[in-house]
Parts: structure tokens; sequence; C-alpha cells
């Protein structure tokens, strides 16, 4: 009598690299950005909580920009400081999709400021990454909206006269409803930071702190001013994540910061239709 033999049912191969050639300079922190979103990818799709023929992946100009060519999604590059124009008109036209950006802080805090601040306050449901290394990197070292006073760059070589703007303390005073940072090297809890984000329905938005080891390295200046709020605190308290975020005493927290729920705006789009 022949063996009875148990069918086992093989899992479709998850493949998110590409053959592209990755040409970022040695060491900088945009692959430590690469490698956490395609684990945390990877983590989604086989716990079925995401089809990866459902995900794009968009980008902004910029060293950030590059990313859309390292992951085996469908993808879109977008003119400068446009990315986020790009991701809601995809995701109005196929509310199934789910819609993730990448940009740079020169590419959406100098550049496309006006789209930024207008998806927050909609509350579109896309997922925006920022690469934010307080430099225009691509075009060799000029200042942006967020450089330190006193940056001396190709643009300032006295140093910068202006003072920086908060991206997250703009983005919690507009209404966005889902508000983090996280540090680029810390591959582990970038993931978890990114997961969090793919998890909330509505506009979220991570700052993501990614020295340029080229034009602009910070990494010894964040090195004892960085530090992780407590996640057991509450995150629907908008005056307390905006005070967290003035960053008053000279340090730098990363997280979570707020959290809430509201009617994305593809669902009130869908309703008026």
């Amino acid at each position: 009598m022949a063996e009875k033999t148990e069918k086992t049912e093989k899992k479709p191969e998850i493949k998110l690299s590409t053959d592209a050639k990755i040409t970022w300079c040695p060491g900088c922190p945009n692959f430590a950005i690469l490698v956490a979103f395609r684990k945390m990818m990877e983590e989604m799709i086989s716990a079925g909580e995401l089809k990866q023929e459902n995900l794009v992946a968009c980008a902004g100009i910029g060293c950030h920009g590059k990313i859309s060519d390292y992951i085996n999604v469908n993808t879109f590059t977008s003119l400068h400081g446009r990315v986020i124009p790009a991701m809601t008109g995809i995701k109005c036209a196929n509310p199934k999709l789910t819609v993730v950006g990448f940009s740079g802080d020169g590419d959406s805090y100098s550049e496309g400021l006006e789209h930024l601040i207008h998806a927050a306050r909609r509350n579109s449901d896309i997922k925006l990454f920022i690469h934010e290394n307080q430099v225009f990197a691509l075009t060799t070292g000029q200042a942006n909206a967020v450089s330190p006073l006193g940056f001396k760059g190709k643009s300032t070589p006295f140093g910068s006269i202006e003072e920086p703007f908060s991206p997250l303390l703009t983005m919690l005073s507009v209404g966005a409803t889902f508000v983090a940072r996280t540090y680029a090297p810390d591959i582990h809890n970038t993931g978890k930071i990114m997961r969090a984000a793919m998890a909330h329905k509505g506009f979220a938005f991570v700052d993501i702190i990614q020295p340029c080891l080229t034009f602009f390295d910070t990494r010894e200046f964040f090195k004892d001013r960085l530090y992780w709020i407590d996640e057991k605190l509450p995150t629907d308290n908008l005056g307390r994540a905006m005070d967290l975020v003035r960053n008053e005493d000279g340090r730098t927290p990363l997280g979570i910061f707020y959290k809430a729920d509201r009617p994305t705006f593809e669902e009130s789009l869908m309703k008026e239709i």
C-alpha cells in the first residue's frame, strides 16, 4: 500500500529587490531606508496585509528619488516637488491601491511645501517618507528650508541667515493624522515606524533623519541628542505632540507623536461622486 504524502502549499517568493545598480554614495543612510522599507514590506506581504501588485511607490527628485529603481513594485517618479500631487491622483483614480511616497527635504519642504500642507489638511490616504538631510545633496550642497542657521554651503558660503522651519510642527498644525520621526541608521525602529504608517488610514507623515555623509554629515551632532519617546504614552494629544517637537531642551525626540481617526479625502470624494 502506497504511503500517503502530504502536499505542502509553497508560498510564492517575494522579490522586492531589482537588478538596478545602486548608485548612492558608499555608506549613505539611504541604503538603510531601503533595507528597512523592503523588510517591512516583505513582512506585510507575507502576513497577507498587502498585495505586492497593489502597491505603488512614488518618488520625487533628489538623491532619495533613486529608491524607485530599487524596489520591485509599481513606481512613479515625479517632477521636482510634485510627488504628492502624483500620489493623490493615483489614490483618487484607484482607491484600492496602497500609495507610498519617498521625498527629500529639498523636494517637499523647499520645492513642494504647498502640496505637503494641502495633502495633510485633506487627510489624503497616502504614506509619505521624507529623507531629511538638511541640504540639497543631489546638487552638491546648497542650503534648503531646514538647513540650520549658519549653514555654510555653495549657496551660502558665509553661512545661512535664515531660520529653519519645523516640518513636524507644521504637519501637526495643519491637521495631519499621523506624524512621526525616526533615524535612518536605526533600521529596526525605522521599519516599525514605517509599518505603523502603512497601517494608518489617512495621511501618514514620517520624517526620517538621514545624514548626508558627503555634504552635511550630522551623525556626530545627533549622536547624543536623539532619544525615543515612551511608546506607552498616548498619541491622541495634539498639544503634547506639539510640545515634544518644539525641541525646547536641545534634544531631538523620535517616535510616533500623533495619531487621529478622521474621514479620508478619498472617502469623502467617493461619497460626493
